[in-house]
């Protein structure tokens, strides 16, 4: 798990180049606090960066950017590759010799073997860099389910690339704002992909690759996904049988690490699977899991009870700590410093990611994912609804508002007939006028920017329980947790590895028929009855918490991060404010007003 950052410019001095390429990996040196290392190409006129987080072979074999066959690819890589040792053993069957014990190596003679194909082979989390001397051409790519952030501004002259998007102004390359940025993030909390603050710098889509033509200074953007034919999974004791072993194999590929790994243990269901899972495998490698905890003095947010349940069934090492009002608010505001870009969340990540950083830990087991695979977001449930207000004519629907409920006013959202408009009913933070009247725009400008956004769109063809969990995948747990994570756990230098999304998994999920998935009253179900052997009663058979901070209780005795909302000039944006401090505004729209006024 690293940071990678690059510059291609043929018409640049590559003296100038070499300085730039450093100083944004200067800024994302968190993220690599172990090594660095730079590759430049006087001909071909670019220069790699890379700060490194070792985890697999600690040696200064790992070292990169990494050469292959005497320099005729080189690669900056970001991430795990789990199935790099099968690869390994074929490769090595095929002729190949290796000589780093690395997973990035493997990506190098991967591609030396099968090219492109190569990509579709990687199961893991990654976002690299590759050159092929040869082809005379560079790759960006990033993995199948966009674990690993990669960010891209390509021109007709030059590629600039990173891990964060704040590495980009270390270049003296011209980017403007984007222009509706705070439209799409008062919207969602958070900025969706493509898009982010900068208008010419956008994220590469998840399972393509970008391969930029040397000579013409050229660049295309391709899909690498290959289509698998899969069976589909009808019984529920055949569905319950492969999601048991599939979870079960992919906790034990994601603990391999030759440094100190854990996992995160809220006492939830999912988080508690994973960590009995952990223990089981830890236990027969006789080796210790470590498991961490965060709790809070306020009861009513605490699960420590939960996490004791389980902690007293297994054998490894449990750390716990406790975020009082004085811890949080000395370190609240290195949390909102250490924002890539603007988020409503991702604060409470930064303090459990620092905790673990704390513990010695160099990588973390999440349970990111569960939630959104097997139904257990209110979202689930209100699709049937979602449903039948999308029928009604959009004069009626574009009424609603007038209603004083935020979860009605968001009904106008369905209006739009499109997929942002199906998510932000469902999610949306802040409805159409009230962002109008934010940013004192009309709210037919707003319309018009959230009716025409650029994001993938969901299948038209999916069910209830589909379709949820397609949305809340592909736009809530793509755009907010993973990218949330992703920031917040390198800040510390740590890495957040999630195996509810490892691939066979992810396929196994895919195959099992909808209704055995999303079909009980009870959320998740066919994942609590696949480990209904060691998933101890009470800490499924209960009301569903969500890890989250005392945030409401907090934020509003914090007059200095309130009173650095620059509402000035804008009634609306300071009755929000005040309405907080009197209780009557969520934690979240603080968040948000925070992030697009205090810039």
């Amino acid at each position: 798990m690293c940071r990678i950052a690059g510059i291609i410019d043929k018409n640049r001095p590559i003296e100038q180049i070499k300085q730039e390429v450093k100083g944004m990996c200067n800024v994302m040196a968190h993220g690599g606090p172990d090594d660095e290392g730079f590759y430049t190409n006087t001909n071909e006129g670019f220069v790699i960066g890379h700060r490194r987080l070792a985890l697999i072979d600690l040696s200064p074999n790992g070292h990169q950017p990494m050469k292959y066959r005497a320099g005729e690819l080189i690669i900056s890589f970001n991430g795990e590759i789990y199935n790099y040792q099968e690869l390994k053993k074929e490769l090595q069957n095929l002729g190949f010799l290796f000589h780093t014990e690395s997973d990035t190596e493997v990506i190098l003679v991967a591609y030396a073997a099968w090219g492109v194909a190569s990509f579709a082979r990687l199961k893991g989390m990654f976002a690299f860099y590759l050159f092929d001397a040869e082809l005379k051409c560079s790759y960006l790519v990033r993995d199948l389910s966009g674990i690993k952030p990669l960010y891209y501004c390509a021109t007709a002259l030059s590629l600039v690339f990173s891990s964060e998007v704040k590495a980009f102004a270390e270049t003296s390359y011209h980017y403007t704002e984007q222009p509706d940025w705070k439209i799409y993030f008062l919207a969602f909390g958070h900025i969706p992909e493509p898009y982010t603050t900068l208008n010419e710098v956008l994220m590469l889509a998840k399972g393509h690759y970008l391969i930029w033509q040397h000579q013409s200074a050229t660049f295309e953007i391709k899909n690498y996904i290959q289509p698998r034919h899969i069976e589909e999974i009808l019984g529920k004791e055949t569905a319950k049988s492969a999601l048991e072993q599939n979870l079960r194999a992919s906790v034990k590929r994601h603990l391999l690490s030759d440094a100190k790994i854990g996992v995160f243990l809220s006492g939830g269901i999912d988080s508690s699977i994973l960590t009995l899972l952990a223990d089981e495998i830890t236990n027969r490698d006789s080796s210790t899991l470590n498991t961490i905890s965060i709790n809070f003095e306020e009861t009513a947010y605490s699960e420590k009870a939960f996490q004791d349940i389980i902690t007293e069934k297994i054998k490894g090492k449990h750390s716990e700590y406790t975020v009082t009002p004085a811890i949080f608010s000395t370190y609240f505001p290195a949390a909102l410093k250490a924002m890539d870009q603007p988020t409503a969340d991702g604060i409470n990540s930064w303090f459990v990611n620092y905790f673990a950083k704390k513990n010695g830990l160099k990588a973390v087991l999440s349970g990111i994912g569960a939630d959104e695979l097997f139904g257990g977001y209110p979202s689930f449930k209100r699709m049937g609804l979602l449903k039948q207000l999308k029928k009604l004519p959009k004069p009626v629907l574009k009424k609603s508002l007038a209603f004083n409920n935020s979860g009605l006013k968001r009904s106008y959202y369905l209006s739009y007939q499109n997929t942002a408009g199906e998510y932000l009913f469902l999610r949306g933070i802040f409805t159409p006028d009230e962002i109008a009247a934010l940013l004192n725009f009309s709210i037919e400008k707003v319309d018009r920017v959230l009716k025409s956004i650029n994001i993938t769109s969901a299948p038209n063809h999916l069910a209830n329980g589909e379709k949820a969990s397609w949305l809340e995948c592909n736009l809530y747990m793509q755009n907010q947790l993973l990218k949330d994570t992703d920031t917040m756990s390198m800040q510390h230098g740590l890495e957040v590895r999630v195996p509810f999304l490892d691939q066979d998994l992810l396929d196994t999920v895919k195959s099992i028929k909808p209704k055995l998935k999303f079909g009980a009253d009870r959320p998740k179900s066919l994942l609590i009855d696949a480990f209904s052997a060691i998933l101890p009663n009470a800490i499924w058979n209960r009301k569903k918490m969500g890890f989250t901070f005392p945030f409401q209780l907090w934020l509003k005795k914090d007059e200095q991060f309130l009173s650095s909302i620059k509402t000035e000039g804008n009634q609306f944006a300071t009755k929000m404010v005040n309405d907080f401090r009197q209780g009557n505004l969520h934690w979240s729209k603080v968040m948000a007003l925070y992030q697009a006024f205090s810039v």
